[in-house]
């Protein structure tokens, strides 16, 4: 195959790519340093900040003492350029968060869900409500809105329009991007696996940061990961690689939400281990109006309870062999554990899981990696929903409403 011919325009992006995403994950930073850390000619730099400064997306950020010479001035990504918003939807409710472009939270809201198996007409009016509640607390412009991200459970099927298949909630080819331009929404719409964005969150922000090869582990109701090889997430032919949660770990063992028997998702999610300490106290009630109220009070009862110690400890044994599973298939650098569940069981267990972890794993990838709990907290589905359209602006190098309008 011939070589793609590279253009004068695709020269152009890269150079503004290049020092826009420099400038937003390590700035402020003077033209010297930029052209010093990425290998542009100081002319390109003077060239393409002058243009990203006209344009508004970068200001200068005061003055740093240079050898000798003047003074040298600071640039950085202009905060108050646009905002963005990121939409968690999982199985037990819908989050809404604003940002600017700092990734400061200037508003959020929150809609619980009343079924675990939401109706897709549901799901959009929760997010429209959401939106509109953000927009108005946050009191914004709409028009500063450079798009919406939004963090999904399931398989994302980049088409247009956006297909979702999440078999956990009855969600089959679902065109959620159509059902919510049909409710009136008109921003740049972005999709993806709510673990792959609170992964995408924790890498550039998190725990995740300065790893190249990682594990970012999302346990709530359901469970899944976003596998990072070389610095990028790992998808598959279909883009749903990293369903960690429908491994099995017991043949034959428990039934799971998505039909099959033994998925770790049946052991370690919230619903599993709720299920479990349930039927270990003779099916009683368990205290709380919702999922994650009862696994509280699971937690909570384990200093005294023997039988909830138990159950906590076995899944802190099921979580430490899974764990160990992704350390002898991928060989990660570091693993983080997230999701709201998984922060609950890892900041009581996390030396218990490491201890299961290390009994399961080969000996020299397991010395070679990290078992942390994830720094972003329950948020980190809707920052990483928010880095979505942060994301299409740093990778094109220019305003994502643009391509939009072009399209």
């Amino acid at each position: 195959m011939a070589p793609k011919r590279t253009t004068v325009r695709d020269l152009r992006r890269h150079n503004r790519s290049t020092l826009l995403s420099k400038l937003f994950f390590d700035g402020p930073l003077s033209r010297h340093e930029l052209s010093q850390l990425t290998g542009l000619s100081a002319a390109t730099v003077s060239n393409v900040t002058g243009e990203l400064v006209e344009e508004r997306l970068i200001i200068e950020a005061g003055l740093v003492e240079s050898d000798g010479g003047r003074p040298r001035v600071l640039l950085r990504v202009d905060p108050a350029y646009g905002h963005v918003i990121g939409i968690d939807f999982g199985e037990t409710g819908v989050k809404v968060e604003l940002f600017d472009l700092a990734m400061n939270r200037l508003a959020a809201t929150e809609h619980p869900m009343t079924s675990t198996r939401p109706d897709p007409a549901e799901v959009v009016k929760q997010i429209v409500a959401g939106v509109t509640e953000v927009i108005d607390n946050s009191g914004i412009d709409e028009r500063s809105l450079l798009g919406i991200g939004v963090g999904v459970p399931g398989t994302v099927e980049q088409n247009k329009p956006v297909v979702v298949h999440a078999q956990t909630i009855g969600w089959e080819g679902v065109a959620l991007e159509q059902l919510l331009r049909a409710s009136g929404i008109t921003l740049p719409l972005f999709f993806d696996n709510g673990a792959k964005t609170q992964g995408q969150a924790e890498m550039w922000f998190g725990a995740g940061r300065g790893a190249k090869h990682a594990v970012i582990a999302l346990i709530g109701s359901g469970v899944g990961a976003a596998v990072i090889t070389d610095g990028t997430t790992y998808r598959g032919s279909t883009s749903s690689a990293g369903e960690w949660g429908h491994t099995t770990i017991v043949y034959d063992g428990r039934e799971c939400r998505c039909g099959s028997r033994g998925c770790l998702e049946a052991y370690v999610g919230a619903e599993g281990i709720l299920d479990r300490y349930r039927k270990a106290r003779g099916g009683r009630e368990i205290s709380g109006t919702d999922e994650q109220s009862q696994l509280d009070a699971l937690v909570a009862a384990a200093v005294r309870s023997k039988t909830a110690a138990r159950v906590l400890e076995e899944t802190a044994g099921y979580l430490g062999a899974g764990i160990a599973n992704l350390i002898n298939l991928f060989n990660p650098e570091r693993i983080v554990l997230g999701g709201w569940a998984g922060l609950s069981i890892g900041g009581r267990l996390l030396p218990r899981v490491r201890q299961v972890a290390q009994a399961h794993a080969l000996r020299h990838p397991y010395a070679v990696a990290s078992i942390e709990l994830c720094q972003l907290g329950p948020d980190a589905v809707a920052v990483g929903a928010a880095t979505l359209p942060v994301a299409a602006l740093l990778d094109e190098g220019a305003d994502p409403r643009e391509n939009t309008a072009a399209a």
